[in-house]
C-alpha cells in the first residue's frame, strides 16, 4: 500500500511553525512512513534548517506553479509562498502573519478534501499554530483551526480532542468565554464528545473505552449545591450515551478524575471547558500532546502548543509535539487508506439469475 501524503500547514510564519515542522522532518524514521507536503515560505524553511542544523532534504514548488501531480512526487515538498520578505522583523502577531497562515491551512484543506484520485489529494493534515489575533489583525473572525475546518468540511458534528502518552481528553466546548459556558451547555453538546471520543478510542484500537466525564462546577455541584448543570445537562448527556452501549460514567469533580485518568483507569475524560481539559494534558505531557479535531471527514492533527513568538527564530523550540501530531495523523491515515483498499478488494455480493 502507498505511504499516506500527509499535507502540514506553516501556520502563523512569525511563530516557531517554520522551526518544528523542519526539526520534526528531520528524523529518519518519520521521513519513512509517509510522503509530505508543507504549505508555507521556503526561505523561513532554510532559515529555521540552517539554525538547527538540519540538511534541507525537500523540494521546492512556487504556489504559481501549475498544481499538478509533479508538485508531489518526491517524499517531501515544499509549496513556497513567497512571503517572508513581506513579513517584517518583529515576532508578534500582525497583519501579514494572519493573512499568510490563513491562506497556508485554507488551500490545505481544499486539498485534502479532494477526491481519492485527485493527485493533489492529502490524505491528512498537520496544522502548525496560528495566532488568532494575527487572523483578527487580518480581518477573519474564525475562533482558531477547529471552528475553520468544521465550517469548510461542513460537519455538523466537531470536537477537540487532546492525546498524550497519560491522557486522553475531548472538550465539550472550546473556544469560548468562561462566562459563557454555563449558557452554551446542553445535553446534546454535552453527548456528542462522549460519542465521538468514544469512536476515536475505537480508531486507536481500545474495543470498548472506558469514559469519565468532568461536572461544571465545584465538587461536580455537589447535588445542586453549587449549581444545577450536572443535574439538568451532564448526567441527562450521560444516561443518553450509555443506552447506546458506551461505558461512560460521571459526573465526576473535575480536580480528581483527572488523577485516576493519569494512572489509566479511565481511557478518555470529557472536560466541559478549555481550561478544565488541557491544563492536565499540557501539564503531564506538554511535548507529547497532540490536538485533534473529531467528527471531521478528513484527519487533521495540530501540536498541543501555541505560535511562542517570543522564542521563534532562536531554534529554541521542541519539536515533540509537532512530531507526536505528524505520528498520529500518519496512523490514523493508514487505517483510513487500508480500510478503503480493503472495501476495494472485497468480493461484490453474488446475484441469482432469475
Amino acid at each position: 500500500m502507498q505511504r499516506p501524503l500527509v499535507g502540514i500547514s506553516m501556520g502563523d510564519p512569525l511563530g516557531i511553525g517554520p522551526e518544528v515542522v523542519v526539526k520534526a522532518l528531520a528524523h529518519a524514521s518519520l521521513r519513512a512512513s509517509a510522503r509530505f507536503v508543507v504549505y508555507g515560505d521556503n526561505e523561513l524553511m532554510l532559515a529555521a534548517a540552517e539554525k538547527a542544523r538540519v540538511h534541507p532534504t525537500w523540494f521546492r514548488v512556487s504556489i504559481d506553479h501549475a498544481r499538478d501531480a509533479s508538485m508531489v512526487l518526491g517524499d517531501f515538498t515544499v509549496i513556497d509562498y513567497a512571503i517572508a520578505g513581506a513579513l517584517g522583523s518583529e515576532r508578534a502577531p500582525s497583519r501579514a502573519g494572519g493573512v499568510s497562515s490563513k491562506s497556508f491551512v485554507e488551500d490545505a484543506i481544499q486539498d485534502a478534501l479532494r477526491a481519492p484520485n485527485d493527485p493533489r489529494r492529502i490524505d491528512a493534515l498537520v496544522t502548525a499554530p496560528i495566532s488568532k489575533e494575527s487572523w483578527v489583525l487580518a480581518g477573519f473572525r474564525w475562533p482558531g483551526h477547529t471552528e475553520l475546518l468544521a465550517a469548510r468540511t461542513r460537519s455538523k458534528r466537531q470536537a477537540m480532542a487532546f492525546v498524550s502518552p497519560r491522557l486522553k481528553v475531548v472538550l465539550a466546548t472550546t473556544h469560548v468565554p468562561l462566562m459563557e459556558i454555563r449558557n452554551m451547555l446542553t445535553i446534546g453538546r454535552v453527548h456528542e464528545p462522549i460519542a465521538l471520543g468514544h469512536e476515536f478510542c475505537q480508531q486507536l484500537g481500545i474495543a470498548r473505552p472506558k469514559i469519565a466525564v468532568c461536572g461544571l462546577n465545584p465538587h461536580a455541584g455537589e447535588n445542586g449545591l453549587f449549581g444545577d448543570e450536572e443535574i439538568r445537562v451532564i448526567k441527562p448527556a450521560i444516561d443518553m450515551a450509555r443506552a447506546t452501549g458506551i461505558d461512560v460514567h460521571g459526573p465526576f469533580p473535575g480536580d480528581t478524575i483527572f488523577i485516576a485518568a493519569a494512572a489509566g483507569n479511565w481511557d478518555l475524560v470529557v472536560a466541559m471547558y478549555h481550561d478544565q481539559g488541557l491544563i492536565p494534558v499540557k501539564l503531564l505531557g506538554w511535548d507529547k500532546a497532540v490536538n485533534v479535531t473529531l467528527g471531521l471527514p478528513i484527519v487533521r492533527t495540530s501540536p498541543d502548543h501555541g505560535t511562542a513568538f517570543d522564542i521563534a527564530g532562536k531554534s529554541q523550540a521542541s519539536e515533540g509535539s509537532m512530531r507526536a501530531a505528524i505520528d498520529l495523523a500518519v496512523l490514523l491515515a493508514t487505517q483510513q487508506l487500508a480500510s478503503a483498499a480493503a472495501l476495494l478488494a472485497a468480493p461484490l455480493p453474488s446475484t441469482s439469475a432469475k
